[in-house]
């Protein structure tokens, strides 16, 4: 009996001919069975994959064939092929899309000119040894971090990635240019790119978490510094790092403890909405009436 996972993974390196990369990959998980999202620029590979353990495995051993790839690691989540609807291998201008391709540069070792990589027990030294004046700087949309963040974080306004750029050349943060900044978000891989692109506009001393909130997660579960659920961008929409995870959302329609969104017509427009289980099925049940 085939035993399910999902794995999360990215890696910077140059790659001359994404095309031709995108055309192999996109084999490979044909071949054994894989569902997800991966994305490939000139910048690298970025991809969530599920299906069964051992043909992740032999995903993960074949692609770190390609040149520069050697070092890509793979996180393990629970979940299974039946959480993404399909597969879709695409390349593009950037593997996180935010609207800077030509001033991110990459080389064999990485992105160049990044923050400083902390270890998860690394994050926590610094917090011990600096107190208050270390900051944590939410690198994801600002609707991921009503459901979980870093304790007294700084969310960003930004509804994609590619408002990053505007937001902190706002003048919003100039404050913190000389204080020390650690970046995180869900895997790490969208702090790899703001960091250096902190750096570029005058930040001074700037970190991100190796691996990410899940790394933290996974070592530290709900007793250290992260405070209520991981938004993930698959129909499980949420996960939790303990049996003692808090729940610090609220119901926007009653104010509830709650920690999962509906996509729902506000307006006109199709948005995240996040409720409680109560208005959920009551929002969800006016909608499937309207279309009735």
């Amino acid at each position: 009996m085939s035993q399910e996972k999902i794995i999360l993974y990215y890696c910077f390196a140059p790659v001359t001919d994404p095309t031709a990369v995108m055309l192999w990959q996109k084999a490979l998980c044909e071949k054994w069975g894989l569902t997800g999202r991966i994305l490939i620029s000139k910048h690298g590979i970025n991809g969530t994959l599920g299906g069964d353990i051992n043909a992740l495995k032999q995903y993960g051993k074949t692609t770190r064939k390609y040149p520069g790839f050697e070092k890509l690691e793979l996180k393990w989540s629970e979940g299974s092929s039946a959480d993404f609807p399909r597969l879709s291998v695409k390349a593009r201008d950037e593997i996180v899309a935010f609207g800077a391709p030509d001033e991110l540069k990459v080389d064999e070792n990485g992105v160049i000119g990044g923050g400083v990589h902390l270890k998860p027990e690394e994050v926590n030294k610094l917090v011990e040894e600096r107190g208050d004046e270390v900051v944590f700087f939410d690198g994801r949309n600002a609707f991921e971090a009503k459901i979980g963040k870093f304790k007294n974080a700084i969310v960003p306004d930004v509804r994609t990635t590619h408002d990053f750029i505007r937001e902190i050349e706002s003048g919003k943060y100039d404050d913190l240019k000389d204080k020390p900044v650690v970046t995180y978000c869900t895997g790490g891989i969208r702090c790899e790119i703001l960091s250096a692109l902190m750096k570029n506009r005058g930040f001074k001393e700037i970190y991100q978490i190796d691996g990410g909130i899940v790394r933290y997660g996974e070592k530290y579960g709900d007793s250290g510094l992260w405070e209520g659920s991981l938004y993930i961008f698959d129909k499980r929409q949420h996960m939790n790092f303990s049996p003692d995870t808090v729940t610090i959302g609220e119901c926007e329609h009653c104010g509830a403890p709650a920690n999962r969104f509906e996509n729902l017509d506000v307006d006109g427009v199709r948005d995240l909405v996040l409720l409680c289980p109560d208005c959920a099925a009551k929002a969800l049940g006016e909608k499937q009436a309207a279309t009735a």
